[in-house]
């Protein structure tokens, strides 16, 4: 994981031996404001000769005069003033600069959110996946931010950009490398190393205990699927949250298979899986008083002379059966074992996460989440996704789409085929009918379902902090959400 090394000072950033100072400016009506101590008030007319507009993602190289870091560098702002803006704007900039080792920054804060949001735009922007490159920039080893405010809280923005970076990390592993045993034991592993204890079902464990879809998604791989449950609970919690991420570690499509061009990327399916992973293991970290229970449901979606059939019936955890009709839609069938399995323990409150439709990227393209379910736990989700500037769209589940799953056979079928149906709802309309009851009342657990199929995993170009690749998305909001809940 590549993740800086975060210092603060209060010594002014003009006598810091960085590589390179960074300041900030932003668009004006005589064209472009500076934003910066006294001391760098020369760089302002520098930015006009420049051509530099103060536009997001822009990024000016200047040398410096005098004693100090041997280069300035000015991040655009565009518009946004508030902390989210920030953040884009120091993480952009990290990004731009890799190759450099050490970046200063001068920037001005308001208060403890801003300085926060720099030094985690910061983070967020030095990462670099490198492992299988001969030559590769190095992403900034070390970022300092030059700041009077107290009380900044560097073990929480440092925990969370190792959550994200980690999540990026297994995202962009290849999935010969990354198979559902190795993700487990990975998971494992990072859990255990924060104090989150663990379980790991195999194919014997699984077939013991019903849990039919994660089986018949795995059966078609020579690697064999896995669940995993993680648990992390603190002494004195009082709700309990249940996470639920899909972790599809290749995703062909099995016997329906996808097209040649369409597999490109299928590494990303265990998105959900990872954020899941890696936000219990922050939350651990920073002691959020929360218990929280997460669900990893891991498979390999193959073809082959084993692989699950259209029109087979499995039995999902807890006994509902479901007709397969659609090979290519299974990671709802998985999902639907965890959320069976995560309900059975009764919490307060189940999310869960998971790079579900191909309709989530047509409805809302490849940076603004799909978020459904009941409506108290999405205003919830919602809030700490805007909290944490991560793009999130409510979505509605009409409940008249549950005739489009009716099954001759079975309970359930998994989809519908011969008609354009609104698949990212229907997909979600499937998942609500394994999300259990409370016992007292009768009534369903309040459940939120993130459909991260487009924001997972960025195959366009870079922006702000977010490069090529694994984007970690999900993983600030499920961190945010659990310390919303423990603060009540």
């Amino acid at each position: 994981m590549t993740v800086p090394e975060l210092a603060c000072s209060t010594t002014p950033a003009i006598e810091s031996d960085a590589e390179v100072v960074l300041l900030a400016a932003r668009p004006a009506d005589s064209g472009v404001q500076l934003v910066a101590p006294g001391e760098y008030d020369w760089v302002a007319p520098l930015l006009t000769t420049l051509g530099a507009t103060g536009a997001t993602d822009e990024l000016t190289r200047i040398p410096a005069r005098g004693d100090g870091p041997a280069v300035v560098a000015v991040a655009g702002l565009g518009d946004r003033t508030d902390a989210a803006g920030l953040r884009l704007a120091a993480g952009s900039a990290a990004r731009q600069l890799a190759g450099t080792r050490s970046i200063a920054i001068a920037i001005p804060a308001d208060d403890v959110v801003a300085a926060e949001a720099l030094l985690e735009g910061a983070a967020l922007g030095a990462y670099a996946f490198t492992e299988y490159r001969a030559e590769a920039k190095s992403p900034v080893a070390q970022v300092t931010l030059h700041t009077d405010i107290e009380g900044i809280r560097l073990e929480r923005v440092r925990s969370i950009a190792t959550a994200v970076a980690r999540t990026k990390d297994l995202v962009n592993m290849p999935p010969a490398d990354l198979s559902p045993d190795r993700l487990a034991e990975l998971a494992v592993a990072a859990a255990e190393a924060a104090g989150v204890s663990s379980r790991v079902w195999d194919e014997a464990a699984l077939e013991a205990d019903g849990f039919g879809g994660i089986l018949a998604v795995g059966r078609g791989s020579s690697r064999g699927p896995r669940l995993v449950r993680l648990e992390y609970a603190p002494d004195g919690a009082s709700v309990h949250l249940a996470l639920v991420g899909k972790g599809i570690t290749f995703d062909s499509g099995g016997l329906s298979l996808k097209p040649m061009a369409s597999m490109v990327g299928m590494k990303s399916d265990m998105a959900g899986a990872a954020a899941v992973l890696s936000a219990m293991v922050a939350l651990a970290e920073l002691e959020v008083p929360v218990r929280v229970t997460g669900w990893l449901c891991l498979a390999e979606n193959l073809p082959s002379g084993t692989a699950v059939r259209p029109n087979d019936v499995l039995r999902i955890h807890g006994g509902t059966t479901v007709e397969v009709l659609n090979t290519d839609a299974e990671g709802r069938l998985v999902m639907a074992d965890g959320l069976a399995a995560a309900s059975a323990e009764q919490p307060d409150a189940i999310v869960d996460v998971a790079t579900l439709t191909g309709a989530q990227v047509v409805a809302l393209g490849n940076r603004v989440a799909g978020l459904m379910g009941d409506d108290a736990l999405v205003a919830q989700t919602r809030a700490a996704a805007d909290a944490v500037d991560e793009a999130v769209w409510p979505m509605p589940l009409p409940g008249d789409l549950k005739s489009l799953l009716k099954s001759e056979v079975a309970d359930l079928a998994n989809t519908k085929l011969g008609m354009t149906v609104p698949g990212m709802l229907l997909a979600g309309v499937f998942l609500r009918e394994f999300v259990g009851r409370k016992a007292e009342s009768g009534d369903r657990i309040p459940w939120a379902h993130l459909d991260i199929a487009g924001p997972s995993f960025n195959t366009a170009g870079a922006f702000g902090f977010t490069g090529s690749g694994g984007t970690g998305a999900a993983v600030r909001t499920l961190v945010r959400l659990g310390e919303d809940l423990a603060a009540g």
